[in-house]
Order: C-alpha cells, then structure tokens, then sequence
C-alpha cells in the first residue's frame, strides 16, 4: 500500500503575448506572482527585455497598415468576439484575479463584467467616432473642406502595477478601435494578466501583431518606450510626473505623441485620444 504524499504544485510560467503567439522571454528571465500577504507562488511571468520590445513594435508595425485598412464595422465584429471570448474564460479569469492577484469574489466579478462591457463599448464605437468628429467645414472660397479622424500608428502604453482589467481593456479597446496597433507594459502583478488577455485575443480573429503584451517592469523599459522611433504615440497611464516629462522629453526626436489619457473609460472621447486629424481641401469650381 503507497504512503500518502502531498506534493506542491509547479506555478505556471506565464509567456508573453507578440505577434499572435506566446513566446517567452528572449531574456529567460522571470519574476514571482504571488497573492498580495502570501509567499505561496501562483504562477511565475516574464520578465520582458529591450529586445522583446523591439520584436513586439516590429510586430505592431507590420499589421498596423492592414488593420487600419479593414473596415470599421470588420473591427467592431472582431472587437465583440474579443468580449465573447473573455465571458467563455470565466472561471479561468476567477482563479487569476482571486488565487493570482488576491481580489474578493465580488470584486474579481465586477472586474471581470467591466471587462468584458469596454470591449463591447469600443466594440460598437468604432463605426461612431467618425461620425462625432468628422466634419465639412465652412470656408470662404471655391473649396470643399472636411476633417476627418485617421489612426496614429503604433501605440505603445504603459500601465500601472496596481492590476486593473477593465482599464486596459477599455484604454486597448479605445485605441484598436480608430485602427492603431498597441504595445502595452503590464508591470508588476499587472503583468499576471498578459495571459489571460492574450489568450482571448489570439482566439479571437484578431490578426497576429495589432495587439502585443509584455509583462516586466517599467524602470527597465520606459526609456526604451519613449525613445523608440516606430512608436508614433505613448500613453503613460501613470501618475509619476518625472516619469511623464522624461518620457516627452525621450519622444521630441521622433516627434511622438504623448497622449494624455484620462477621463471617463466607455466614451467616444476616448477613442479620440487615440487619433489625428487629417483636413482635406477639393476645389468645387466656381
């Protein structure tokens, strides 16, 4: 007769999310995520490098042109998928936010449902925004002049180390929706939901590239974010101040946009964070 034995658990390494597929660190470096006030291990994240990020902007760069090409209402139907998806995942979203990143039942369900609603919110949005700032404007002459929204270009962002799912859904969601690609650092716990988000948008028909997740840590890599001349905008969801004029600072060369993202999270006008403007003139004769 066999002896009971307990044996503990082998955490996870969760990898990061570029290009549509989970590579881990070219680094092989990893860090501890724990429930806050537990020393018990539930699972181990990557600790992404400059060389990571480099790859993962390659990625965005490469389907940044065909994604703004396709059609609004083709990004909202796979932005809804990305919403199905997440909901299929329930009970494996549960497990992270309470085991992983120590929320309470009922706020891990709340988290979850916010989720879910932003990328169903960005999701209807991205066929409405045009429509809220495009515009045929006035002008004395022979001229037909209108302003119209078009997609910045790569986005890169980086978010805080306090988790907050519904956040980073609605702030991608917002930006992939005018047809940006994104780069985002989740760092710290943050980064225990790289997995979880990238496994609902590599199932979900969105193309490889358009969104790209990195878990490590913000001191490494915020320079290299800022400084990187194929990110066309940064959005620093931070509240360091220093932090934010270093990084203005680090995009004066490349003349990135150091996007002030804020405000309310499901609205039209958070879409707009993530645009420019293009005006048109058309000579109509006399």
């Amino acid at each position: 007769m066999k002896a009971a034995t307990t044996r503990m658990p082998v955490p996870k390494t969760h990898k990061l999310y570029i290009g549509g597929a989970f590579p881990r660190s070219e680094s092989g470096r990893s860090y501890v995520l724990a429930k806050p006030g537990s020393k018990k291990a539930y699972a181990r994240l990557c600790l992404a490098s400059r060389k990571d990020l480099r790859g993962a902007v390659e990625a965005a760069l490469g389907a940044q042109h065909g994604w703004a090409a396709r059609s609004a209402y083709n990004r909202g139907q796979i932005l809804y998928r990305m919403a199905e998806m997440i909901e299929g995942r329930a009970d494996s979203w549960h497990t992270l936010l309470q085991d992983g990143l120590g929320f309470s039942a009922a706020r891990a369900e709340r988290a979850l449902a916010d989720s879910i609603d932003a990328l169903v919110y960005y999701a209807g949005a991205s066929d409405k925004y045009p429509q809220v700032i495009g515009a045929v404007n006035p002008v004395a002459g022979p001229h037909h002049n209108f302003t119209t929204p078009e997609a910045v270009g790569v986005i890169g962002m980086l978010f805080t180390e306090e988790p907050d799912p519904a956040a980073i859904a609605a702030r991608i969601g917002a930006a992939i929706a005018a047809g940006n690609t994104v780069v985002a650092l989740l760092p710290g716990r943050t980064g225990g939901l790289v997995a979880e988000f990238g496994e609902a948008f590599a199932t979900a028909d969105l193309p490889g590239g358009v969104i790209n997740l990195l878990s490590g840590d913000t001191r490494e890599l915020a320079a290299q974010f800022g400084g990187h001349m194929e990110i066309q905008g940064l959005a620093y969801l931070g509240d360091d101040a220093a932090l934010r004029t270093e990084l203005e600072r680090l995009g004066a060369d490349n003349m990135k946009r150091n996007l002030r993202v804020g405000g309310q999270l499901l609205a039209l006008e958070r879409v707009l964070d993530f645009v420019e403007y293009k005006t048109v003139w058309h000579p109509i004769g006399y």
